[in-house]
């Protein structure tokens, strides 16, 4: 009776446990990034006077493999129409700013962009190399 027990839930548990990560992303990644981006904006004096806005995100596209898949955007306030990603490198877990960001058209579009912009960092990575797996 017990082994039924543990056979049902393993079949309930496996399904759910999947497309929880597929509609939420991995815990372990958000984890990660929830302790690390934070930390490292504020260590490059930012303070949540400057950010507008702040979130853990899971890209639909594969990224840059020596990072964790899943990032975080932040829009600064004197910049309301760029997006910036930072991720986690997953060896060392060190914070790099990514060098694609989006930027917010006037016609209500959303392009990316590699330009230079005022909350650019000298030295970023390109999410989209390194893709192959």
């Amino acid at each position: 009776m017990g082994w039924i027990l543990v056979i049902t839930i393993f079949i309930v548990m496996v399904p759910v446990s999947f497309f929880y990560v597929l509609s939420n992303g991995n815990p372990y990644t958000k984890y990660i990034n929830n302790n690390h981006v934070p930390t490292y904006l504020n260590q490059k004096e930012y303070t949540k006077n400057d950010i507008k806005e702040m979130d853990y995100v899971e890209p639909k596209y594969l990224i840059n493999k020596d990072f964790y898949h899943g990032h975080h955007m932040v829009i600064f306030k004197d910049e309301p129409t760029m997006t910036y990603y930072y991720g986690v490198t997953k060896k060392g877990k060190e914070v790099k700013q990514f060098c694609e960001k989006d930027v917010l058209l006037k016609d209500g579009v959303t392009d990316l962009t590699v330009d230079k912009t005022k909350h650019s960092e000298k030295k970023c990575v390109s999410s989209l190399k390194n893709r192959d797996r």
